[in-house]
């Protein structure tokens, strides 16, 4: 979950929505990464015309694909943006 300064834009606060820590955040900047999540649901769906967002820290991303059948696909990156 992010929250935002309503005057400046600043990123205020970014918490892992599954634990509720607060990330680690200077001068605007996330010290910390998390897994970002963004969903708009379309037809066929019970969600149609929603749209979900959230975040993870990377302890509760990794206990929740630990559960997973199909783990998800890991790729190695050499170029970090």
């Amino acid at each position: 979950m992010r929250r935002y300064m309503d005057e400046t834009g600043a990123q205020l606060e970014v918490r892992c929505n599954q634990c509720g820590r607060i990330m680690e955040i200077q001068e605007d900047m996330l010290k910390e990464d998390v897994f970002h999540a963004e969903k708009t649901w379309g037809y066929f769906s019970e969600r149609d015309g929603k749209k979900h967002t959230w975040d993870l820290c990377e302890s509760c991303y990794g206990k929740i694909v630990k559960g997973f059948v199909i783990p998800p696909e890991e790729l190695e990156v050499t170029e970090l943006l």
